[in-house]
């Protein structure tokens, strides 16, 4: 067995094989740690191409070389910990070589951000950000608090749909060139102003409720319109194809579908006049949410599940069995399936099982990607 191998068994241990103080926990944050670590030192010897401007004022701040120092003194921590408790030390060495190349790495001259520009960038410090908060969030809330309780953290597949969230990530200023065109369409042709000057005079918390209203409207259509033509459909089951819910699970999306999602749903967004602070307050709450309601989360949110959408609401729209099929397509309000006949949450209840019925999607990141554009099979 390759260490390769060794290492992927490991982290996919079964629950009940790595009970709390066998040093798997501590194992898997200091591999988890030191490859953190390792992509910040990447991002900092070259900013010009790793770097959204947009955080570019995070790395001239300075934070930047104190949060790599604490993310890598985690993986020497987590390293130790888990060499001394565990009797399969693979995971904590792993752990402990991955921070130390990333020290030694790291203790090289950086190269400072704006000192050239350039026109095509790869937001891989987007993708850290969004792994260490919304993940190093979730992962210790599903460890502790599952619905389905076997399922481990490296669920099968985990690996594809991390990928997913990297392209994703790297992939940003295409995507949000993309996401821009439908909105600078619509500008063109309608005259706003009116409406813009309503907006404008609102609350900014108002505004932010109105763009989550807006944009939730636009998307259950257009969710609605992946399910019901087949041609759409070939390339959303790919985002159905998981049978495995978790905060990883909401990446899996084909890149075309997020470039058409994400530019119809940012067409209210960007041509109602709304306050640039009022939008990146509903952009973080996306982001969170996203992972949020794909989460294998068994907490009860019965009080609220009427009136926001939770695990489990869009878990019946992930189901693979008859009366889960296209339902739920709301990503914040469930109102939306109440007023169009696709709301579905019987009381207590969840899907016994995810995917696509019938299957037909291949595993593997490219032969999804390629998949929406072959001749179906009869």
């Amino acid at each position: 067995m390759s260490i390769i191998e060794e290492i992927k068994n490991e982290l996919e241990k079964p629950r009940h094989s790595r009970p709390l103080g066998s040093g798997w926990l501590s194992g898997s944050g200091s591999i988890l740690a030191g490859l953190a670590g390792l992509l910040i030192v990447m991002v900092r010897f070259f900013p010009q191409t790793f770097t959204m401007p947009e955080l570019a004022m995070i790395h001239e701040s300075g934070y930047v070389t104190v949060f790599l120092r604490v993310v890598l003194l985690l993986g020497y921590v987590f390293a130790l910990i888990s060499i001394l408790l565990s009797r399969n030390k693979v995971l904590g060495w792993t752990g402990l070589l991955i921070s130390l190349v990333a020290s030694l790495l790291g203790s090289m001259p950086a190269t400072a951000v704006g000192q050239e520009t350039q026109a095509l960038y790869f937001g891989l410090d987007y993708f850290i950000v969004n792994v260490l908060f919304i993940g190093f969030l979730f992962v210790p809330l599903e460890r502790f608090l599952p619905y389905k309780k076997e399922q481990t953290v490296f669920r099968p597949e985990w690996q594809e749909d991390m990928f997913y969230y990297l392209v994703s990530s790297m992939l940003v200023q295409i995507l949000s060139f993309l996401t821009m065109g439908p909105s600078i369409l619509v500008n063109e042709i309608v005259d706003m102003s009116g409406v813009i000057a309503t907006i404008v005079a609102l609350p900014f918390w108002v505004q932010v409720v109105v763009i989550m209203v807006a944009t939730d409207f636009v998307q259950y259509w257009v969710h609605r319109a992946f399910h019901t033509f087949p041609f759409l459909w070939r390339f959303h089951s790919i985002h159905h194809s998981t049978q495995s819910m978790d905060w990883l699970a909401g990446a899996r999306m084909h890149f075309l579908e997020i470039a058409v999602l994400r530019g119809l749903t940012a067409v209210p967004i960007f041509t109602l006049g709304f306050k640039p602070e009022a939008i990146q307050v509903y952009l973080m709450i996306v982001y969170f949410y996203s992972s949020f309601i794909h989460s294998n989360l068994g907490v009860n949110f019965s009080l609220i599940e009427r009136f926001l959408v939770t695990p489990r609401f869009h878990h019946w729209h992930h189901g693979s069995e008859r009366a889960a099929i296209d339902i739920n397509y709301a990503t914040h309000f469930p109102l939306l399936d109440w007023l169009f006949g696709t709301h579905h949450l019987p009381k207590g209840a969840w899907p016994k099982k995810y995917g696509v019925a019938g299957g037909g999607v291949p595993k593997g990141y490219f032969k999804q990607m390629v998949h929406p554009f072959k001749k179906p099979e009869k």
